[in-house]
């Protein structure tokens, strides 16, 4: 409420100083930002989520959702307005209690302005209703919801949570989660964590689902359509829960042949990466043409296409190693993404060594051999590659080639030690390439500046005794019986 100032000279000054706080000038819209050089508008500034509550209901043969989501939130500096991650369309947005305006603004912002401005470290419930059809919204040019015949999914990266839900998205900002979804009878709803339970009313079925460990928002997922579930134990004592589209065709045997392994394969990386995160492990295969696969945290997605030649273990493998390598620390910028990528494939060459199909090793020579000096594969600097080469093949070939480099020169017990240390270091957190230069220095005692920089900052191909001395350029190396598979992910997060 305005008003006039009538008096004159002094009083009018003390009228003034009555009617504003001194501190009115402090609050400030949010940044439509959180920062991010590689994605400039992707989450937000001026405040931090701790929870989400989504309670949704989605219809599959018209691709309609409805929702309402509940967001828990503290601000971090005094705030008029700020900025929600969403494409859908809103109806109304309620700040601590009071119905607060919107607007939206550029290609993905809901601009949020409260009833009256929020002080720095002001806790907030922020509750957004809205509705429409996930696949009918797009931003930049692409969607991440893919429709299915059945119903519909949710999964992508470095994007997916604005084709659903309002959100700070960017990985910095991590919450726990509450995912409530009715669909119609016969029809399940699939996402993160653990099912809670299910309710039945009016031809509805809710599906509860809980996330109680802090997750990105690109981890999210959600998928509505006919599934085929299993659930298990791990021989280590982890629940898994996976799920097949009714509809798969001729990938049904292969998805089931990798996925079902799941179980065992996080008991396995436990081994390397220390005890498994959090309180479910699984995945889930739905019918959609996508070719990628992802991480998304404790329910992986697969496209049907990554069992187009059969089984593949090393795809699983590569998506759990970023359970931990990924989603329990995740990147504090996109630039750090060798920290998620290089480590998920180092996994792979663990794996075909633990299958007798080629070592380590001998998958760093190949993949070294492999490319030329005058490769543009040399060119992708794997430390901070750039938001058009972020899932480049050498992000992942050469980032597992500064891996191995890293292994020969502190040696094993230094390496393995890093390897299981470093999640625990920065559990359920964040971390970047430099945090990870500065804990392999303190575990091996060895300064790794040259080597670091040699391998994931230099646009030229590296001397060949970084790798082994015995390689050197133009000699013939012999193709590891893993290579084809572990190629066969190389566009895993191509999309």
């Amino acid at each position: 409420m305005h008003r006039r100032i009538i008096a004159p000279g002094a009083l009018a000054a003390a009228s003034l100083l009555l009617a504003i706080p001194a501190s009115a000038a402090s609050y400030v819209p949010g940044a439509p930002g959180i920062g991010d050089p590689y994605y400039p508008y992707y989450g937000n500034g001026g405040y931090d989520v701790s929870h989400y509550d989504l309670r949704l209901q989605y219809q599959p043969k018209t691709d309609e959702v409805q929702g309402t989501a509940t967001i828990l939130a503290r601000t971090t500096q005094d705030l008029a307005s700020f900025d929600l991650d969403f494409l859908l369309d809103v109806s109304e947005v309620w700040v601590n209690g009071a119905k607060a305006s919107f607007t939206t603004s550029g290609q993905h912002e809901l601009v949020v302005t409260p009833k009256t401005p929020l002080a720095k470290g002001t806790p907030l419930t922020v509750v957004v209703r809205y509705s429409g059809s996930p696949s009918t919204k797009s931003a930049y040019g692409f969607t991440s919801w893919h429709r299915t015949p059945d119903g519909g999914v949710a999964a992508n990266e470095p994007e997916a949570a604005w084709w659903w839900f309002p959100s700070n998205d960017h990985p910095t900002d991590k919450a726990t989660y509450d995912v409530s979804v009715a669909v119609p009878d016969g029809t399940q709803a699939i996402s993160n964590g653990t099912l809670q339970s299910t309710t039945s009313k009016l031809g509805w079925t809710r599906y509860n689902w809980r996330q109680n460990k802090p997750q990105a928002t690109y981890l999210a997922t959600l998928a509505v359509g006919k599934f085929d579930i299993t659930t298990g134990t791990s021989e280590g004592g982890v629940p898994v829960i996976n799920a097949y589209s009714k509809d798969l065709g001729d990938y049904d045997g292969a998805a089931r042949a990798s996925v079902e392994r799941t179980g065992e394969i996080v008991d396995w990386l436990s081994g390397y990466f220390g005890p498994y995160p959090f309180s479910t492990a699984g995945g889930y295969v739905p019918n959609t043409t996508t070719g990628y696969a992802l991480e998304t945290q404790t329910r992986v997605y697969y496209s049907p296409r990554q069992f187009a030649n059969g089984s593949n273990t090393s795809v699983v493998v590569h998506e759990l190693a970023h359970q931990w390598y990924g989603d329990y620390v995740s990147v504090k910028g996109w630039k750090d993404i060798w920290v998620n990528e290089g480590f998920a494939r180092y996994a792979q060459w663990l794996w075909s060594e633990h299958e007798g199909e080629g070592t380590a090793q001998e998958l760093a020579d190949y993949v070294y051999a492999s490319h030329p000096a005058d490769d543009a594969f040399w060119t992708v600097k794997p430390g901070d590659p750039g938001p058009d080469e972020q899932f480049s093949s050498a992000v992942y070939d050469r980032g597992a080639l500064a891996i191995q480099a890293l292994r020969n020169e502190v040696g094993d017990d230094a390496f393995f030690a890093i390897l299981k240390g470093w999640p625990k270091k920065h559990a359920y957190g964040n971390a970047s390439v430099a945090d990870f230069q500065k804990y392999a220095e303190q575990v091996s005692g060895k300064p790794l500046s040259a080597l670091f920089d040699t391998w994931l900052f230099q646009p030229t191909k590296p001397a060949a005794p970084s790798v082994r001395a015995l390689v050197k350029t133009g000699t013939a190396v012999a193709q590891p019986k893993s290579w084809k598979k572990i190629e066969a992910t190389n566009e895993v997060h191509g999309h």
